[in-house]
């Protein structure tokens, strides 16, 4: 595919923005918003000057800016809880999704204990706990409770990892969302905390990791930084240290990481095979990693370099290293070196590139190859949906594990006696486990599963293709009551997010999906370019200079469900977070008129200055950078900020932030708030939640999750004049 042609002409000095602000000017065309003084800023470049009003709300610190971020949140409040319809449905939705039952995920295996997170609504937050092999729920023993830690419920467990002994596990805390966590030993089977907290060794930056040696008596682990650097270098350079049992950290001795990127994200893996321990280093956020392993001395080697194209690797039972290669094979190879070997030019080719996607590693990933010592199991993407393939270890195909039509597989789980545990998420029921006989072949459903009073029963899934603007076929997710009228008066809801290699699968839709529909909604999920549904090409197709496409993908998809007569203009509203917030801004400035309302969640809007934030440098492998002249010029052409323009009638917005987002700044979210709120000419509203106790979602209470999802829906049912379903 051909790069973009830029969409505006490159002059020298030229001023480009939506307006040019008076010094100390009052802009709110937004009448009922708080006013937003806005002063000249002007910066340069390569000869482009870009104005930026509303810089001085980057500084989160600054007095005048918490006032004007409590005047915004308390007017969204005022008109939140003045709607008639928001206690009911936050009644409605908290009722259900506090009688959701139990559930569990993240199921890691040693000895013959099997660890999870537990969920057990209504509390506020899952716990560490333990089951047999026979993952009876009904034997669960919690053992790390962040619940009691903190009644407050805003203490959250970023990850943990039990000890290959099954007699600790090593977890790391959180506070108020920030995913800043510090490293807290439990003895299982006491349940007490024991030896000092490890800090600085999780961040929303490049996250944070650890794995146990063979023997139990340490661990290797994640570190940051601390006050020997400087502050704008203590969420970069992460490193490699080791812990052994009974030392004080001050002690831990350093083992990787100096010659690393200063972007580095490191994962640390050995569930598998304690003997050994891989070491994954992504290089930012653009999915290049190289590999490394650690043996049973502590000495670490090298395997792979960045530009080998090996996106994941396992180290199996039998010692062999399991490589999944992208090089030449966009939708990915299994390669696998022979134990002891670690020459890359060695690895024999296993499984080779096919019509699915063997899925790579990641942060919200679980582990892409599971080898037993009967079989090897592939988790692959079609489009969107997943599977598992099987193979003997020679590569022969032995067929997939079963699962329902459009379904997601994230775990698969060997429990030592010949069977695995794996998840099976569909749109419509909620997740659950199933038992896989690696003698027999059969498979049935466990006790782990999720039930909820909510009930799809009368719902479809159809998925159809858009258009988009260079002919890509782009798939929706259609979630419908059966017997839908197709008359283009249907209250419509589109979500899409579309980048990191990330792929939008199948998951239980929820209590706010079912509030929709029961309103005469329909939901809608893209799969749009830059994410990792078709392989790398698709993903590289939305990234860094062709970012464009996710954006044409998503109005190709908004157009397909105007002209098939879901819905019309009036009647559609978008729906997105993060790098979907990003996609929420450029689709409403521009297209401001396919839209009625916008709901964008801690998204990103000034693509100028989101690299200045510790989180944003990391992001440059993906979006680009400002000091490259080509990337400045993809970048600017579509930052949502910056072609905000006066007079323009938007759709009405709803913008949500956390002041602990460590991933997204919500400067963000108040510059792109001010912007519109100065410019919009529809008289439509343009609102601002701040949450003081959330950050970018993650590590958020179920209380607050559950208003963040009553405040979008009152909204939108506002907004697109929707009634309240009776039941």
């Amino acid at each position: 595919m051909t790069e973009r042609a830029p969409i505006f002409e490159w002059l020298t000095p030229i001023v480009i923005g939506s307006f040019i602000a008076c010094a100390d000017s009052v802009h709110a065309a937004d009448s009922a918003a708080p006013p937003t003084a806005a002063h000249d800023v002007l910066e340069t470049y390569f000869g482009v000057s870009v104005d930026d009003p509303y810089r001085w709300l980057e500084n989160g610190g600054d007095p005048a800016v918490k006032r004007w971020s409590a005047a915004q949140d308390e007017r969204t409040r005022k008109y939140l809880d003045g709607l008639a319809a928001r206690k009911a449905i936050f009644n409605r939705l908290w009722g259900q999704l506090s009688k959701t039952s139990s559930s569990f995920s993240s199921l890691y295996t040693v000895a013959d204990k099997v660890f999870a997170l537990y969920s057990q609504p209504p509390k506020q937050q899952p716990m560490v706990a333990v089951l047999t092999r026979a993952a009876d729920p009904a034997r669960v023993r919690i053992v790390v409770d962040p619940n009691a830690l903190n009644p407050k419920g805003t203490t959250a467990i970023d990850w943990f990892v039990p000890s290959p002994d099954g007699k600790r596990v090593a977890v790391s805390l959180s506070e108020n969302g920030s995913e800043d966590g510090s490293i807290h030993l439990f003895d299982v089977a006491s349940r007490g905390q024991v030896g000092e907290v490890i800090p600085r060794v999780q961040y929303p930056t490049a996250g944070g990791s650890l794995a146990w040696r063979a023997d139990s008596k340490g661990f290797w682990y994640t570190r940051y930084p601390g006050p020997d650097r400087p502050a704008g270098e203590q969420h970069f350079y992460q490193k490699v240290y080791f812990h052994r049992i009974g030392d004080k950290p001050a002690k831990d001795t350093y083992v990787l990481g100096h010659d690393f990127p200063k972007v580095a994200e490191i994962f640390l893996d050995n569930r598998f095979n304690p003997s050994s321990t891989l070491v994954t280093v992504a290089n930012g956020d653009g999915g290049e990693f190289s590999h490394y392993v650690i043996d049973k001395d502590g000495s670490a080697r090298q395997v792979t370099r960045f530009e080998d194209r090996i996106v994941a690797a396992t180290i199996g039972p039998d010692d062999g290293l399991y490589l999944v290669s992208r090089k030449d094979a966009p939708r990915g190879k299994l390669l696998k070196l022979d134990p002891g070997d670690l020459n890359l030019e060695h690895a024999r080719l296993l499984v080779p590139e096919s019509e699915a996607v063997i899925q790579g590693g990641g942060e919200f990933g679980g582990e892409p190859v599971v080898v037993t010592a009967k079989a090897m199991y592939v988790r692959e993407l079609i489009g969107g949906p997943s599977r598992v393939a099987v193979f003997n270890h020679q590569g022969a195909s032995l067929g997939v594990l079963p699962l329902p039509d459009l379904a997601t597989v994230d775990e698969v789980e060997p429990v030592g006696d010949g069977t695995l545990l794996y998840s099976i998420k569909t749109y419509l029921r909620p997740a659950y486990f199933s038992r896989y006989d690696e003698a027999s072949g059969n498979a049935a459903e466990t006790r782990l599963a999720q039930t909820s009073p909510v009930s799809y029963g009368d719902t479809e899934v159809v998925r159809e293709f858009a258009t988009s603007k260079d002919g890509t076929q782009v798939p929706l997710n259609i979630v419908r009551r059966k017997g839908l009228v197709l008359d283009g008066t249907n209250p419509t809801l589109l979500n899409g997010y579309g980048g990191y290699g990330f792929s939008l699968t199948p998951h239980f839709l929820g209590p706010d999906v079912r509030l929709w529909l029961d309103a005469g909604g329909v939901f809608v999920i893209a799969n749009l370019r830059g994410g990792g549904e078709y392989g790398e090409q698709w993903h590289r197709q939305g990234a860094l200079t062709f970012k464009q496409n996710v954006f044409d993908d998503f109005t190709a998809a908004a157009r397909h469900l105007i002209a098939q007569k879901y819905t019309s203009n009036e009647h559609l509203a978008i729906l997105g977070g993060s790098n979907g917030g990003l996609l929420m801004g450029a689709a409403l400035t521009q297209h401001p008129e396919l839209f009625r309302a916008v709901v964008s969640r801690v998204g990103i809007y000034d693509m100028l200055r989101v690299e200045l934030d510790p989180n944003g440098a990391f992001n440059t492998t993906e979006f680009g950078t400002v000091k490259n002249a080509d990337q400045f010029r993809a970048l600017f052409a579509y930052s949502p900020y910056h072609q905000v323009t006066e007079d323009t009638k938007y759709p009405a917005v709803f913008m949500a932030t956390g002041e602990h987002d460590g991933r997204v700044n919500p400067m963000q979210s108040r510059k792109m708030t001010a912007r519109l709120q100065a410019a919009t000419g529809s008289g439509r509203p343009v609102f601002l939640s701040i949450n003081s106790h959330a950050g970018h979602g993650i590590g958020s209470s179920l209380s607050i999750r559950a208003n963040q999802m009553t405040d979008a829906s009152a909204f939108l049912f506002d907004q697109l004049g929707m009634k309240l379903p009776a039941k």
